[in-house]
């Protein structure tokens, strides 16, 4: 098996299985190999988890290799595309030179001639004509061909019309697949209306081209043309399969620089994707941290002017996800190029390839940074560095509340030892001075935020007097779910117990703030920060805990007052119940004879016992 270098090793948890293209680079950044991957992950992790490679070349490669960037797409057919293009660009010495892509055909409209035709072709030598593909996948082509003859007529002959025509019409008149614009039959106007609607449907916008059809498919009707008419009908169901032909690039068109963006908290990431006669040849990316609260158009407008701006070879066309701060002022910058937030069409699809550049790259940047983090700095050492604290915290234990309107109170307690789940010194508490009287909810916020500081106090006091009296150890650190008042609440029950020194701490969720006893104000540590990340899985930890063992006693409750409310069925008989049927669901989809078999019972009961749980 071989060793991943340095900078790859992080990259490779964080691939994603999508398809997309790969590229080997050496330390002075040089690209050594273009590989294209149906899923990313898989084939790239394949280079080091399998035999060592056995040919010269292979293992030369691996041992060139220093990093790793790579670039998703939507489809596989587009990842071929897009390595051929960059296999062009870098000319990588590990790859097979390919010296053109004659081998990938392409629909051409010759928009030049006065009656175009739609042809196939291999070589982009056709002046004037407007291309479409390259199509990886010649199904897709021979099927877009075919819903274009059936729907359309284009003309399929070779004549240089209007100047060079035939004496009468050909066989494709005869058989309406052709209006005869050759001898004068359909005007010139007419001809290229019709190949507008070509070139739209080709380009995917297929919601104009049905509606134009169905228009023409009604006025054949009209016309008493029902030949006609199903034909059309025929090629609009064909066009309701498809939704736009796999044109994967569209080439002949202008060059264009596409900004993609994401962010995640204090980090964002500003992605260009330059492409160039309709191909992808590059994409680039800046990333940004510290961002505090700055606003999404202000990071945008930065990336523009710190890098886009100074970009070498710069296109004429600039698009973008959306409106930067200071947008004008940008455009009188970039003066030389059209700035454009696209909503639909080739450019909001450039955007949207570019935007999932940018996603990519960011759960990239998260996932290795935090592995970095972990691998250099224990989270345990970590929390008790950024909290202060004199001993290490290796033990700690996280306390919560869960309460269902004042009823059911219940606290719960997780450890956690050198930051794992220690799950067999969890407890459960129920709240002994909790509303469970069965008065009802708490009648204010006040009386619930009071009952929540009175339940945190009670069970931070029975915990250390339980281990206390049991001679067990206590933990370094108590972590309690909340705010000031809890914090209080908890410190009060610890000094009571002549415990005022042990560390505490307590981690509101809403803006993730730590309060420490004694500082006024909170505590906020950075998001990806291993120790808040330890204490966020603590918390969270003891939350699940207490509101599974609240839900629980709602459950319980429920039950008891619902089987006990039944004339006849007292405590021995609810006890039977639920050890024959489990569950008040169980007592519902019981038969009558089934409840009557239990010892006590009878058929009458039993039917009373039915009507009552359903109703």
């Amino acid at each position: 098996m071989t060793t991943a270098p340095t900078l790859v090793e992080p990259k490779l948890n964080s691939l994603p299985d999508e398809p997309g293209v790969y590229l080997w680079k050496d330390a002075d950044g040089r690209v050594l190999y273009v590989g294209k991957a149906k899923r990313l992950r898989t084939r790239v992790r394949n280079y080091f988890s399998g035999e060592p490679p056995s040919g010269p070349m292979q293992r030369m490669l691996l041992r060139l290799v220093h990093d790793l960037e790579t670039i998703v797409v939507p489809s596989e057919s587009q990842a071929l595309l897009l390595e051929n293009n960059l296999i062009k660009e870098y000319r990588p010495r590990f790859n097979v030179q390919l010296r053109d892509d004659k081998s990938y055909p392409r629909i051409a409209v010759t928009l030049s001639e006065p009656f175009p035709r739609v042809l196939v072709v291999r070589r982009l030598d056709m002046e004037g004509a407007r291309y479409f593909g390259p199509y990886t996948d010649v199904g897709v082509l021979r099927r877009t061909l075919r819903i274009i003859r059936r729907i359309f007529t284009v003309r399929s002959c070779h004549y240089d019309l209007p100047d060079d025509a035939p004496d009468r019409a050909c066989l494709d008149y005869h058989i309406h697949r052709c209006l005869a614009p050759c001898v004068g039959l359909q005007s010139q106007a007419e001809y290229r209306e019709m190949i507008g609607d070509v070139v739209a449907f080709l380009e995917g916008k297929t919601v104009a081209v049905r509606q134009r059809l169905r228009e023409r498919m009604d006025g054949a009707s009209r016309q008493l043309d029902f030949e006609r008419a199903a034909e059309i009908r025929d090629g609009l169901a064909w066009l309701e399969q498809v939704e736009k032909p796999q044109t994967v690039e569209i080439v002949g068109g202008r060059d264009a620089d596409a900004i993609g963006y994401a962010r995640d908290g204090d980090d964002a990431v500003g992605v260009l994707v330059r492409v160039r006669g309709g191909k992808v040849v590059a994409r680039e990316q800046r990333f940004f941290q510290n961002l505090s609260d700055a606003p999404d158009e202000e990071i945008l407008s930065r990336f523009l002017v710190q890098y886009y701006l100074k970009a070498d070879a710069r296109a004429r066309r600039a698009v973008l996800p959306f409106l930067p701060m200071d947008f004008e002022a940008l455009r009188e910058l970039g003066s030389d190029a059209d700035w454009l937030v696209p909503k639909r069409g080739v450019n909001q699809r450039l955007v949207a390839f570019a935007d999932q550049n940018a996603r990519h790259l960011m759960e990239s940047f998260k996932i290795e940074s935090f592995e970095t983090e972990e691998r250099v700095e224990d989270p345990v050492y970590a929390l008790g560095r950024d909290l202060g604290l004199t001993v290490v915290p290796r033990s700690l234990v996280c306390i919560d509340i869960s309460t269902n309107q004042g009823r059911d109170t219940v606290g719960s307690l997780v450890w956690f030892e050198a930051g794992r789940p220690k799950k067999s010194e969890y407890r459960r508490f129920r709240i002994r001075g909790a509303q469970d009287d069965g008065q009802g909810p708490a009648d204010s916020q006040e009386r619930r935020q009071q009952d929540d500081y009175a339940a945190i106090r009670e069970v931070v006091s029975r915990f250390v007097r339980r281990r206390i009296d049991e001679e067990k150890a206590l933990p370094d650190l108590i972590v309690i779910d909340g705010g000031k008042g809890q914090l209080s609440a908890a410190a009060s029950a610890l000094a009571e117990a002549g415990l005022a020194e042990l560390p505490l701490v307590s981690l509101a969720k809403r803006e993730e703030e730590i309060f420490l006893p004694g500082r006024r104000k909170s505590l906020r540590l950075p998001p990806r920060a291993p120790s808040l990340r330890l204490l966020q899985r603590v918390r969270d930890e003891a939350h699940r805990v207490a509101v599974t063992y609240s839900r629980a006693r709602r459950g319980a409750r429920t039950l008891t007052s619902e089987l006990l409310g039944i004339p006849g069925v007292g405590e021995r008989r609810r006890r039977l119940l639920l050890q024959r049927f489990g569950s008040l669901a169980g007592v519902r989809s019981a038969t009558p004879e089934e409840i009557a078999a239990l010892p006590g019972f009878s058929l009458k009961l039993a039917d009373r016992i039915l009507e009552s749980v359903k109703e």
